[in-house]
């Protein structure tokens, strides 16, 4: 019994991890798109290429979905 809940412990610090790294990266890609529309980093992300950045999205319903475990 201890192991089971061992493991549900570790799924859900797992998925928490996940969910923050998510919203860390869009944070940060929302600070970039953002530092690109102003002057003068406008200019300098012209000059040298840089581009606005997706989101990261899950489109699929069955991506948002937690994986199913069973014993």
């Amino acid at each position: 019994m201890e192991s089971f809940t061992a493991l549900q412990e570790s799924l859900q610090q797992v998925e928490e991890s996940l969910q923050n790294a998510r919203r860390y990266y869009n944070a940060v890609v929302r600070d970039y798109n953002t530092s690109l529309q102003q002057f003068p980093s406008n200019l300098v992300a012209g000059w040298f290429g840089f581009g606005p950045r997706p989101f990261f999205e899950l489109d699929a319903e069955q991506e948002r979905q937690a994986p199913a475990v069973r014993f």
